[in-house]
């Protein structure tokens, strides 16, 4: 998944990182590529709390969404790419039938986007359970 940040950087501080999909989640580095990394890492760790609280992973809003917020105009949005298909211990293989059409339409993407044909499909199944649950509450 792909979430939105917003970098803050102050004359004599490190550069700060927010992510504002997840409420408390920051991270800090002192070069701007440091603070990326450590953002991801933050996610990480943010995204494994909630799920071993039970919780569900909240699916990012897009770039456009957040950059109309007040709270986050001096700073500068970044992208930071996040492989959710690591979180939350071992891995359980399953058996699935796709039609062959889906199959080769769903491999193609993941290879496009440098992911297993494991990890999209686990990668889409939580992003749209968490993309209904927004609906439903």
């Amino acid at each position: 998944m792909r979430y939105p940040v917003v970098v803050h950087k102050d004359p004599e501080s490190d550069y700060g990182v927010t992510v504002p999909d997840l409420p408390g989640c920051f991270s800090a580095g002192e070069t701007l590529d440091e603070a990326l990394e450590q953002a991801v890492e933050a996610i990480e760790c943010h995204l494994e709390g909630l799920l071993m609280d039970g919780e569900s992973v909240p699916a990012p809003h897009t770039l456009e969404y957040h950059q109309s917020n007040p709270d986050y105009a001096d700073g500068i949005w970044a992208l930071v790419n996040v492989d959710i298909t690591r979180l939350s211990g071992k891995t359980r293989r399953v058996n699935i039938a796709l039609p062959e059409r889906v199959l080769s339409l769903l491999d193609k993407y993941a290879y496009q986007y440098g992911k297993t044909r494991s990890g999209f499909i686990a990668e889409a199944a939580i992003a749209y359970i968490a993309s209904r649950e927004d609906v439903s509450h």
